[in-house]
C-alpha cells in the first residue's frame, strides 16, 4: 500500500500490481480447538514469471521432476477447521456471497493489483500453472509438468492437452507466449520478471504444448513463481482485446472453474459454474464476491446470514469470528509481516544513524498490544518461531528511547539542515483514509518524538503505491514477505530490483546479501537453507530498513453449511493447501441442505 506523483492512470494500476505481489499474498493463523489441522507454510507472491520450453528431451536434462524428491515440507503455519460430518456426499447447486475486505482495479493478472481479495476472484476463474500441495511442495496443475536442465537454468514446461478458455480458445504453447510477452514488456509488472531471464532469448516455444524458459540465474524451485498472479493464464485473444480496450479488464477470461458473468466495482462480482472444468466437477452454481471494507459490517452480515464466507485479518473480528458458534474458520499466520519501513536513498534514512534512531524510539510494545490485541503474534523477522527457518538470535529492536538522543545529537550536528530543534525531521506516510491507521500514526508519533519532528502524509492508495514505486517517500507502514518458498521473497531486497521503479522499496543494495540470495536460490532442502536464512535475517536486521510488528493473521470464516473448503486435489491427486496468501480455493466448494 504505497504511495504517489502524478501519472497516467494505467501505469498507476501497474505500480499497483507490484504492490499486490508484495503484500498480497498474506495468510495468517493461529489456532483454536480444531479437528482437522492441515500444514502449511508462510505465504505471500512470489516474483518471476512463466514457464518455458526446450527440446523434447535435451541431453542435459533431469528427468520430469513432478515432484521433487529434495522438495522441503515446509510446515510454517497452521490451519484449523471446524469438524463436520464427513460422510456427506457432496451437492450440486447454490450461490456462496463471499464478502471481501477490499476490491481491486480489474481482473487482469498481467495489469491489475490482485491483491489478497483480487487473488481469492483471481483462482475462481484462472488457474495457475503450479500450486503449492498441504506439505508446501510445488505441483504441477494448469501445466503438466516442469523439467529442469542440469544447471536449474532453463525449465521445460509442458501443458496439459484438451485445456480450453471460457471463450473457446486453447491452452497451448502460443498462449503462454503471449501471457508472458505481455508481463515481459509491462513497464512495472515486467520489473518482477526481466532481471531473472535470459533477456536475449527468455522463451521459447517446443511444440504446441511445451515451452522453455530460459533465466539469467539458478533456480532450483522456479515452479513456485508460478503458484501466484504471474502463474495465471489468461485468454490471449481476451488478453488482446483488453489492450486495446482496458474496460475489459474487469471481464477476465481464464481456464478456471467458475465463468466470468458480472461485476460492478466496489460491490458484487458475480461467476458461474463452469460446466466443462477440465479439473473435474464444480458443485456451486455461482459464487458472487462481496466488497465490504467495514469488518464490523462483515461479520455481522455473516452472523445474519446475508453472506455465507468471509475474509479478515482484522484481529477484534478474529476474535469474534472464533468464538461465535455455528461458524468454521481457516485461520492462518505463516504469511505477511506488517512493519514500518524506510527509505534509504534519501534523506534522513540514507543515514544509519537515522535508521537506528527511529527503531530505538519505536513504541512498539504498545503497537503489538493495541493493535494485535494479543491474537496476533509479534514478529522479529520473516519467519514466525514455529517456521525451521526462525532464528532465536534475531530479535528487533525498539523501545529504547534512551539510545536516541546520542544518535540524533549527532546526526544534526553534521546535517543542521535536516533537523528543526535538535530533532530530526521526517514523514510518516500511509494509505487511507483509515480510522486504524490514523491511530496508528498517532501511536507511533507519541514514541517517535524523542527524536523526530514528524509530518503525517495520508494519501489514497494508488498515490501512496506510486510513491512508494518512486521512491518518494520517507517511512511508511507496509506489509509483506512470508513466501511458501522463502527463496521468492528475493525480488523485494535485491539489487536488480532497484531503479527508477523499484521492487527493492527501501532501495538498499548489498552485494553480499545478493550473494545469500543467489545461495537460497539452488537450495532445496530446510537443511541448505537454513543457515542461508539465519544469516539473512541477521543482515536485514543489521541494515535498520524495517522494524517487524506483526505477523499477519488470516481468517477464512464459513457458514455452517459450507462444505469442502479444503480437501481440494492436483490432477495427480495430491492435497492442496487449503489457504494461502489470503486465498481459498472454491471449485470443491458445496452447500449442505
Amino acid at each position: 500500500m504505497e504511495e504517489g506523483i502524478f501519472m497516467n492512470s494505467r501505469l498507476v494500476r501497474l505500480i499497483s500490481v507490484l504492490l499486490a505481489l508484495a503484500m498480497i499474498a498474506s495468510a495468517c493463523g493461529g489456532g483454536s480447538d480444531a479437528a482437522d489441522t492441515v500444514s502449511g507454510g508462510d505465504a505471500t507472491e512470489a516474483e518471476t514469471s512463466d514457464g518455458g520450453g526446450a527440446d523434447d528431451e535435451p541431453a542435459d536434462e533431469q528427468p520430469a521432476d513432478d515432484e521433487p524428491a529434495d522438495q522441503p515440507a515446509e510446515t510454517e503455519d497452521t490451519v484449523e477447521l471446524v469438524e463436520v460430518d464427513e460422510s456427506e456426499d457432496p451437492v450440486f447447486g447454490g450461490t456462496l456471497r463471499y464478502a471481501l475486505e477490499a476490491d481491486v482495479d480489474g481482473l487482469n493478472p498481467v495489469s491489475s493489483a490482485l491483491s489478497a481479495p483480487g487473488l481469492l476472484m483471481g483462482v475462481a476463474v484462472f488457474d495457475t500453472l503450479a500450486v503449492f500441495d498441504d506439505a508446501d511442495q510445488w505441483q504441477p496443475y494448469l501445466a503438466e509438468s516442469f523439467t529442469p536442465n542440469n544447471d536449474f537454468t532453463v525449465w521445460t514446461m509442458k501443458l496439459r492437452a484438451g485445456v480450453s478458455f471460457h471463450d473457446g480458445t486453447p491452452l497451448n504453447a502460443a498462449a503462454i507466449a503471449v501471457n508472458f510477452g505481455t508481463v515481459l514488456k509491462d513497464p512495472l509488472v515486467g520489473l518482477a520478471v526481466r532481471p531473472f531471464y535470459n533477456l536475449d532469448n527468455p522463451i521459447e516455444i517446443v511444440d504446441d504444448l511445451t515451452v522453455r524458459f530460459n533465466l539469467s540465474g539458478a533456480n532450483a524451485s522456479w515452479p513456485t513463481s508460478q503458484t501466484g498472479q504471474l502463474g495465471m493464464v489468461a485468454s490471449p485473444a481476451w488478453l488482446e482485446a483488453a489492450l486495446l480496450d482496458p474496460t475489459l479488464n474487469q471481464a477476465p477470461v481464464g481456464t478456471g472453474p467458475f465463468v466470468f458473468e458480472s461485476r460492478s466495482e466496489d460491490s458484487v462480482t458475480r461467476m458461474v459454474r463452469n460446466e466443462t472444468w477440465w479439473n473435474g466437477d464444480v458443485y456451486l452454481d455461482a459464487v458472487e464476491f462481496v466488497t465490504v471494507t467495514d469488518p464490523d459490517t462483515r461479520n455481522d452480515l455473516l452472523f445474519q446470514g446475508e453472506i455465507q464466507a468471509l475474509q479478515t485479518t482484522n484481529a477484534a473480528s478474529v476474535d469474534d469470528l472464533r468464538n461465535e458458534e455455528g461458524l468454521q474458520n481457516l485461520i492462518d499466520d505463516s504469511g505477511d509481516e506488517s512493519f514500518i519501513m524506510v527509505n534509504s536513498a534519501g534523506t534522513p534514512f540514507d543515514d544509519i544513524r537515522a535508521r537506528k534512531a527511529l527503531t530505538f524510539a519505536t513504541p512498539r510494545q504498545n503497537y503489538i498490544d493495541l493493535i494485535g490485541l494479543g491474537i496476533q503474534q509479534p514478529a522479529d523477522q520473516m519467519f514466525t518461531p514455529a517456521s525451521p527457518y526462525y532464528n532465536a538470535d534475531v530479535q528487533q529492536e525498539a523501545d529504547q528511547p534512551e539510545l536516541v538522543a546520542d544518535l540524533v545529537a549527532s546526526y544534526c550536528g553534521e546535517f543542521p539542515d535536516n533537523c528543526t530543534d535538535g530533532k530530526i525531521d521526517m514523514e510518516f506516510q500511509w494509505s487511507g483514509p483509515s480510522v486504524v491507521q490514523t491511530r496508528i500514526a498517532e501511536l507511533l508519533d507519541e514514541g517517535w518524538s524523542v527524536g523526530f519532528n514528524v509530518k503525517f502524509q495520508e494519501l489514497p492508495q494508488d498515490a501512496h503505491i506510486q510513491e512508494v514505486a518512486f521512491g518518494v517517500f520517507d517511512v511508511v507502514s507496509w506489509r509483506q514477505f512470508g513466501a511458501a518458498n522463502p527463496a521468492d521473497d528475493r525480488v523485494w531486497i535485491e539489487c536488480a530490483t532497484i531503479g527508477g521503479l523499484s521492487l527493492n522499496w527501501p532501495r538498499f543494495c548489498d552485494e553480499d546479501r545478493d550473494a545469500i540470495l543467489n545461495e537460497l536460490a539452488l537450495a532445496t532442502t530446510v537443511e541448505a537453507r537454513q543457515p542461508l536464512l539465519a544469516e539473512l535475517s541477521e543482515k536485514i536486521q543489521q541494515d535498520y530498513l524495517y522494524v517487524f510488528m506483526l505477523h499477519t493473521l488470516w481468517d477464512h470464516s464459513f457458514a455452517e453449511n459450507v462444505r469442502g473448503m479444503c480437501g481440494h486435489k492436483t490432477p495427480s491427486g495430491d492435497d492442496m493447501r487449503c489457504v494461502l496468501n489470503g486465498r481459498t480455493w472454491l471449485s470443491n466448494v458445496w452447500l449442505a441442505e
